[in-house]
């Protein structure tokens, strides 16, 4: 308790200065409720006055309270900031009414709207969404999948960033839902939503091919992750189609870092035959080749996989291959529900298809 030191006030009453009454509540709400001890039913039940099974009646909204003793423990919880332990609720009905999103890089900007809509789809469901980030780390993803496993949530959507996810296997007999997205499970069978890489990446280049480009660069992503390794097929399918044989030069895959990216992109664009055109394996590459391009004598033309802010605004417009991110995150999400209510038993495979978006790069005609 704090020590009180009355002081003679102008009119000769002893007081005690207004710091101290101060203090003293806050020593008082401090000394009855400490960080980490959250009120408890017990505790309203003891503030109002009544039985713990009036509290739960009155927190779960059932009938049986006057409403003056619903006053009066509305009263108590408000007074002691209490709030229902829903943990403990939902685990007693075997669902927690929660899901976890597991995102790649929580700063991409491609998975900005794929959260959303899984958000949107979860509370539809009256389910709560929790996400992280893997960081392109296959351990960190495993180890943030069995954590949200460990807290039961009811399912989980992962775009993985490892290739065996037999670790799942307890978890998935125990009953947790598991969508992935953008990129399949490895070594398991679940189901997966896809955009048409492949496809997406070799109509690209065939887009380039046909505004009479030979010389064609490629910048993507590790080999080992498989949107990465589907547009470097597509890119190579496009490329045989037209009868192009491609040099190991014109290919340069690795981390999405800028400085990686640009020295590629440099090494490309130099030399006696450098590409007339480029095309970037996903929207972190594109936007270090656009300002490697803005500093080049010569006009060269791009299609990047992936749309970016802002390239409809760029001189000239960047040409893209784009995906939807919204509906890869609501097909997962509403599949994952479709799990949980039992309707689905057999895994599958759904890949969405890709557009082209022309706005002027790739179009450029080759310089020379």
């Amino acid at each position: 308790m704090a020590r009180r030191i009355p002081v003679d006030d102008r009119t000769g009453h002893r007081t005690v200065p207004e710091t101290s009454r101060r203090a003293d509540r806050l020593a008082d709400r401090i000394s009855g409720n400490r960080y980490g001890n959250r009120p408890t039913m017990k505790d309203v039940a003891a503030r109002a006055g009544v039985g713990l099974k009036t509290v739960s009646r009155v927190v779960n909204a059932e009938p049986g309270v006057t409403p003056e003793t619903e006053r009066r423990v509305q009263e108590a919880i408000d007074a002691l900031g209490f709030r229902r332990n829903d943990s403990a609720r939902v685990l007693r009905k075997g669902r927690t009414a929660s899901i976890g999103l597991v995102l790649e890089d929580l700063a991409d900007p491609f998975y900005g709207p794929l959260s959303r809509a899984v958000e949107e789809v979860a509370r539809a469901h009256g389910a709560l969404l929790i996400n992280g980030s893997s960081a392109e780390d296959p351990d960190r993803e495993q180890e943030l999948v069995l954590a949200l496993c460990a807290r039961r949530v009811d399912g989980l959507v992962v775009i993985p960033a490892g290739d065996d996810h037999r670790y799942l296997e307890p978890e998935l007999r125990a009953g947790v839902a598991t969508v992935f997205v953008d990129r399949p499970a490895g070594k398991i069978d679940a189901d997966v939503v896809l955009s048409d890489s492949y496809g997406g990446a070799r109509d690209g280049v065939a887009h380039l091919i046909a505004h009479g480009h030979r010389r064609i660069g490629f910048i993507g992503d590790m080999p080992r992750i498989h949107t990465a390794a589907e547009r470097l097929r597509g890119y190579r399918a496009a490329m045989e189609d037209a009868g192009i044989p491609v040099e190991d030069s014109w290919m340069s895959l690795g981390v999405t870092d800028p400085v990686r990216v640009r020295r590629a992109a440099e090494e490309m664009l130099s030399g006696p035959s450098p590409v007339t055109a480029i095309f970037a394996g996903n929207n972190r590459v594109t936007v270090t080749v656009v300002r490697v391009l803005a500093e080049q004598s010569r006009r060269v033309a791009l299609v990047g996989f992936d749309d970016i802010e802002l390239a409809d605004l760029l001189q000239p417009g960047v040409t893209v291959v784009a995906q939807d991110a919204a509906t890869l995150g609501r097909t997962a999400a509403e599949r994952l529900f479709r799990q949980l209510d039992g309707s689905l038993v057999v895994p599958e495979r759904i890949e969405l298809p890709t557009r082209l978006i022309t706005r002027g790069s790739g179009e450029l005609p080759p310089t020379d």
